[in-house]
């Protein structure tokens, strides 16, 4: 029988590393990063602007948020990405509407993940507005180097044309 710390080290370091590894990822992928807190906990704040002809000139506008908590559960995850979609709503640049879009991945990241939180992150995209759209992740990390990832990947009526660039990113930035 495997014994396990209960003291929640191995799953904090794990998680930290898990952070220190994406502001990496951001990084090499030519994202601005930052960092703020929510709750009194780190929070990595990644952003880029995309353009691209097929999406008939309108700018996409990408969010990644992530802080490491000692559990993940569904009203943490509801708050924090209700947090993060108020934050991007402020930080975007352009004039909302038709011609700018802003995608958010708020992902909060934990040794101790609940099925239930990983259910309402599967279950659909959050969308504030008309031109706000949220993807939020759990991240199941663990002391073996081993993650789970969950998250939506599915398309939505708003923002659909940008459906394959935001999860080829958080495919990316998420392994």
């Amino acid at each position: 029988m495997t014994q396990q710390r209960t003291d929640g080290a191995p799953s904090a370091e794990a998680a930290d590393a898990y952070l220190e590894a994406l502001r990496e990822r951001l990084t090499a992928d030519g994202t601005r990063v930052t960092a703020t807190s929510w709750r009194d906990r780190p929070v990595v704040i990644g952003s880029r602007s995309d353009r691209k002809v097929r999406w008939f000139g309108t700018k996409t506008e990408l969010f990644v948020f992530a802080a490491a908590v000692p559990e993940v559960d569904n009203a943490s995850l509801a708050d924090f990405t209700g947090w993060a979609l108020s934050y991007a709503k402020n930080l975007r640049s352009g004039l909302p509407g038709a011609r700018n879009a802003v995608m958010v991945l708020p992902a909060l990241v934990s040794g101790s993940v609940q099925h239930s939180a990983r259910d309402w992150a599967a279950k659909d995209a959050r969308i504030l507005g008309t031109s706000l759209i949220g993807r939020p992740l759990t991240v199941e990390t663990s002391a073996s180097g081993v993650t789970r990832v969950t998250m939506y990947r599915g398309g939505v009526a708003w923002g659909g044309m940008f459906t394959r660039h935001v999860l080829e990113k958080a495919a990316l930035y998420f392994p």
